[in-house]
């Protein structure tokens, strides 16, 4: 396998994941976002830790599914995180994901 075949195996790969993202997204209340991962969740709990100076966060997200195109099973029951990175969540306006409409019709 050449690297141009690989390559193009990669991209395939990324493609299928984004058009399932973009198939599910409306499924879910939040995006969320770790330093190793990219979720969708329904739930999530965000509890921040300090330890002896060292903050470090423990999330818990629920009904979730995964930014990972090496999963053959992209929906979580549970995922359980334990990070002393950034934890970005942000909540998904259902707005959003409306198609615009054109201006001036």
């Amino acid at each position: 396998m050449s690297t141009d075949d690989l390559d193009d195996y990669e991209a395939q790969l990324e493609l299928q994941l984004y058009k399932e993202y973009r198939d599910v997204v409306g499924l879910f209340a939040y995006v969320v976002e770790t330093e190793r991962r990219f979720y969708l969740a329904n739930h999530v709990d965000l509890k921040a830790h300090n330890d002896a100076g060292d903050v470090y966060f423990e999330l818990t997200l629920r009904d979730a599914w995964v930014w990972d195109s090496y999963r053959s099973a992209r929906f979580i029951k549970t995922v359980h995180v334990l990070t002393f990175k950034d934890v970005n969540i942000e909540e998904i306006a259902k707005s959003d994901l409306e198609p615009p409409t054109s201006i001036g019709r």
